[in-house]
């Protein structure tokens, strides 16, 4: 008997099945420890990048891969607007921020809006991420890593930005 459907490439391995979104809760958060955890290490990444002399590109990933997030909750799955209008001018600053470094070899460092923005995206990813139930912000993350690996097989969407 052979087996049918579609083979993940080897090299990109995925952080939930959909298989885990299907057993999360509908109706509550995240556990308040995964929680705590992607809260902190996003705010660690956004100090690194306002204030350490050399941010890395770890630091610069994982404010990035939050915006990312909040990206597929506004724009793919609607599930919240983007009513300071800040999501756009975050993306921005974060690709102006990798570009540089990419080109350039400077530090990865935010302009000040690009720091502005990126802090109020962040502190709206908290709260949604401690309101919004577990189901869904696995299938954020699904969905934004979808998106990722898209972006990095050479398929872009109109408003996607590679940088690094």
């Amino acid at each position: 008997m052979k087996k049918s459907g579609k083979r993940r490439p080897a090299g990109r391995p995925v952080t939930y099945t959909h298989w885990d979104e299907l057993m999360a809760s509908a109706s509550e958060p995240l556990p308040q420890e995964q929680r705590t955890y992607q809260l902190t290490r996003m705010y660690q990444g956004l100090h690194a990048l306002e204030t350490a002399a050399e941010p890395g590109r770890e630091d610069w990933r994982v404010v990035s891969d939050a915006v990312n997030m909040l990206e597929t909750l506004v724009v793919e799955m609607q599930v919240c607007k983007d009513a300071s209008g800040l999501l756009m001018d975050a993306i921005r600053g974060l690709a102006v921020a990798g570009q540089r470094h990419k080109r350039e070899g400077k530090p990865i460092r935010l302009d000040g809006p690009g720091i502005q923005a990126v802090r109020t995206v962040l502190a709206n990813y908290g709260e949604l991420l401690d309101m919004l139930p577990a189901r869904i912000m696995i299938r954020c993350h699904r969905l934004t890593e979808k998106r990722i690996h898209a972006i990095l097989d050479g398929r872009k969407q109109p408003h996607d930005v590679e940088v690094v």
